[in-house]
């Protein structure tokens, strides 16, 4: 089976402008619309949020996933609920969000936080082709960890039979970014409680070797 390469580095994409159901409409100064902005933000998160309908009630389901030029992919099992009901054709929200620090004003109602954040709208489809599917398991695991694709052993046929794989353009996405230093108004200024930003960032602890690890044989880096 050959197996197709995903390019590690992608040109931007032109800007798709957003549809009104996308539109900001709350601190609309805080949105974005285009392309290198919403694959950024999507491709620094590991984990997404995908809600959708199911039985005719909302369910939100956390799940990772993982973007090749300008769609966004996502697996299971292919015994998923979700994920039969993702391929049955149903419209989906999927968000990331992005925590970069806490803002603290002086006063309660002006403390916030800076985050970068999208969500995407539209209709996912199933990836059937063998050829595809197989550059998609690809692509995830190599996005994490660099190299280690091709020093695992392969997937077998049961496996891959075993894995559905979602994806879904991102033709219909927001992105909405809050940044910079808390927004007091001039009469609070003075007020004496210290104000500014508490930076925030996911940190890896020491690798935990299993227990069958030959000596010599090294973890790979943790995820950027």
């Amino acid at each position: 089976m050959q197996l197709v390469q995903l390019p590690a580095n992608l040109p931007a994409m032109e800007q798709h402008p957003p549809s009104d159901f996308a539109r900001l409409r709350r601190k609309p100064q805080r949105g974005a619309y285009d392309r290198a902005t919403i694959h950024a933000i999507i491709d620094a998160a590991t984990l997404c949020y995908i809600g959708h309908i199911i039985d005719g009630r909302p369910v939100v389901i956390p799940t990772f996933h993982w973007r090749y030029e300008d769609r966004v992919y996502w697996h299971g099992s292919a015994a998923s609920r979700m994920l039969r009901a993702n391929a049955a054709g149903g419209e989906v929200c999927l968000t990331v969000t992005l925590l970069d620090a806490w803002v603290l004003a002086r006063t309660s109602f002006n403390h916030s936080a800076n985050y970068r954040s999208v969500l995407c709208y539209g209709r996912p489809s199933l990836v059937e082709d063998a050829n595809e599917k197989l550059a998609a398991m690809k692509g995830f695991v190599e996005r994490l960890f660099p190299g280690r694709w091709d020093r695992l052993r392969p997937p077998t046929a049961q496996e891959i039979k075993a894995t559905s794989i979602l994806s879904m353009p991102l033709t219909e996405a927001s992105a909405k970014i809050r940044s910079g230093p808390p927004m007091d108004n001039d009469e609070d200024r003075s007020w004496p409680v210290w104000a500014g930003l508490l930076p925030v960032h996911l940190a890896g602890d020491p690798p935990i070797a299993d227990a069958d690890v030959v000596s010599g044989q090294e973890p790979p880096a943790m995820p950027a």
